[in-house]
């Protein structure tokens, strides 16, 4: 029974990650977030579309979808499928990353919107801050210290991406678990290559920035 608590741990952790919050913070706002912005369903492209209050709230969701992954869902397989036998060594924590990881793949591939998701970030966040705390909350110090030295998001995201895995080695996480790191953060990276194309151009949108208007049509 063992590959069915594995099993079960999978697609519990990529259905809740699945859950497409930002595109459903636009729809109560009767917006498509798909159709707007950088067409991202993520919490930067709601913070830009939709206002600062949304923004923060599909971040913090995004962000406890992750920590509730591992929290929640894995210590629940945990109890339904081994609480009458006894666990391999660390196969507790391999639930908790199990659930973890297929939360990320949840996100950025949902199943709602024809596997096409958000780039993780908020959703890694929240599972490296229930596993790998300590390097988790150093990445977010670097994430901030990019984005208010830059003002770019996607910048600082870009740089989180690499930091992650090399905080969590410092801080003394598994081989196993910096490779996971290291697997979210090129994730992240592929699924920022067109934020890549607009920095190379300089086109991408900086924090703080006003958005330049389309220049009025002169009447026929």
């Amino acid at each position: 029974m063992e590959w069915a608590g594995y099993l079960t741990a999978a697609v519990a952790g990529y259905l809740l990650g699945s859950i497409p919050t930002g595109y459903l913070a636009g729809r109560i706002r009767g917006v498509d977030i798909r159709a707007a912005g950088s067409g991202n369903i993520g919490a930067t492209n709601a913070l830009r579309v939709l206002g600062k209050p949304a923004g923060i709230a599909v971040l913090a969701v995004d962000l406890l979808k992750g920590l509730a992954a591992c929290w929640l869902a894995a210590p629940s397989v945990d109890r339904a499928f081994f609480q009458h036998a006894q666990p391999a060594v660390g196969a507790r924590e391999w639930l908790a990353v199990v659930c973890g990881v297929c939360a990320i793949l949840g996100h950025n591939y949902t199943c709602w919107l024809r596997f096409k998701g958000g780039k993780g970030v908020a959703t890694t966040g929240g599972v490296f801050l229930a596993l790998a705390p300590a390097a988790t909350l150093a990445t977010v110090a670097c994430w901030i210290a990019v984005a208010v030295s830059t003002r770019y998001v996607s910048v600082a995201s870009l740089a989180a991406a690499v930091a992650l895995p090399l905080w969590v080695g410092w801080f003394g996480g598994s081989t196993v678990l910096v490779g996971i790191a290291a697997g979210a953060g090129l994730m992240a990276i592929v699924k920022h290559r067109a934020n890549i194309r607009r920095l190379r151009a300089g086109t991408e949108h900086r924090w703080g920035a006003p958005r330049s208007r389309p220049p009025p049509q002169e009447a026929p």
